[in-house]
């Protein structure tokens, strides 16, 4: 199968080289770094290790900048694409785990979910926060348990693919995306994995964006929710 690593990244020339780094040693796969058009070195940095960029020419945020590689990923015909975020967190030795259950026919999304096992590092308390919430909200609606669905490290299969490519969330998309198979009825399975923390840049979720955050999210899930419902 033709594997697809997406390494989303903004500002994140610290943190970069290390994924890169980790990544790059692993046999069959490809990468590629969506550059989210960072003000820093994060693409040259990429391009002296002979990675393929995609430099964006305006801020597309982590939505536009994950779709651009699931878009690359459809019209390059990969069976599989794994989402990596930029700053270090995601070992790859979780990758043959992470797309097993694909490849078997189990599932249409695998998530590293570091929340089944509690091993390595936990997040901060402002995103767990958020996580414990739409981990129930996504309980309440869809009627799975889904213990990780802000995780960045996800693996889809070519279904996926090509839904994602032609429709993803803007801001913090993971739950949103979440629901969004879910009431599709395609399969969800996590995977227990553990998460370093990140190696350098800074998250872009503070106290006061935790909020708005949740708000937003939430307000885009009920309203998707209700879709299923026919009430929208």
């Amino acid at each position: 199968m033709k594997v697809l690593v997406i390494v989303p990244a903004y500002n994140e020339e610290q943190g970069i080289k290390h994924v890169v780094e980790s990544f790059k040693n692993i046999n069959n796969v490809d990468i590629l770094v969506i550059n989210d058009c960072s003000k820093d070195k994060t693409s040259i940095v990429c391009r002296d290790f002979g990675l393929k960029v995609i430099d964006l020419p305006t801020n597309l945020g982590i939505g536009g900048a994950v779709q651009t590689g699931y878009k690359y990923a459809l019209l390059n015909g990969y069976d599989i694409a794994i989402q990596v975020d930029g700053d270090g967190q995601h070992n790859p030795s979780y990758i043959k785990e992470l797309i097993k259950p694909i490849i078997a026919g189990e599932a249409d999304l695998v998530i590293g979910s570091r929340y089944l096992e509690h091993k390595g590092f936990q997040s901060s308390f402002f995103r767990r926060l958020g996580i414990n919430y739409f981990s129930l909200l996504i309980k309440l609606l869809q009627k799975k348990k889904i213990t990780d669905p802000t995780s960045g490290f996800r693996a889809a299969n070519k279904k996926v693919i090509e839904l994602f490519s032609n429709r993803y969330p803007i801001d913090y998309p993971e739950p949103e995306s979440i629901v969004y198979l879910l009431r599709n009825n395609y399969q969800i399975e996590e995977i227990p994995v553990v998460m370093n923390e990140r190696v350098g840049g800074e998250s872009s979720i503070n106290a006061f964006k935790s909020v708005y955050y949740m708000i937003k999210v939430s307000t885009a899930i009920i309203i998707d929710n209700l879709r299923k419902i026919g009430l929208t």
